[in-house]
């Protein structure tokens, strides 16, 4: 069971040049759920501004990376592993 205060942070990003990338915390997996909808295509979202942006198709910007749409609505991310150490029963016998 994860404890409360294990949550995703407010904003993070899956490109490693932008300021919210946290390789850390996406190694974990990161699930969305936006608008009350599972989401698995999002490359970035923010919570408090309630957006999260997802690839558009196969189109490419002039540098290769993916165009991106922002959508608009509620937000809910989640860990879908616990934290090293958290929730680890343990399981060998004596």
């Amino acid at each position: 069971m994860t404890d409360i205060t294990d949550t995703p942070p407010d904003r993070l990003s899956l490109d490693p040049r932008s300021p919210h990338f946290d390789e850390a915390k996406l190694q974990r997996g990161v699930g969305i759920r936006f608008n009350g909808v599972e989401k698995t295509n999002v490359e970035e979202y923010s919570v408090s501004e309630g957006w999260i942006k997802v690839a558009a198709g196969k189109s490419r910007d002039r540098y290769g990376n993916p165009m991106l749409l922002t959508l608009k609505g509620t937000v809910e991310p989640y860990y879908e592993r616990a934290a090293e150490g958290e929730g680890q029963a343990d399981t060998s016998e004596d």
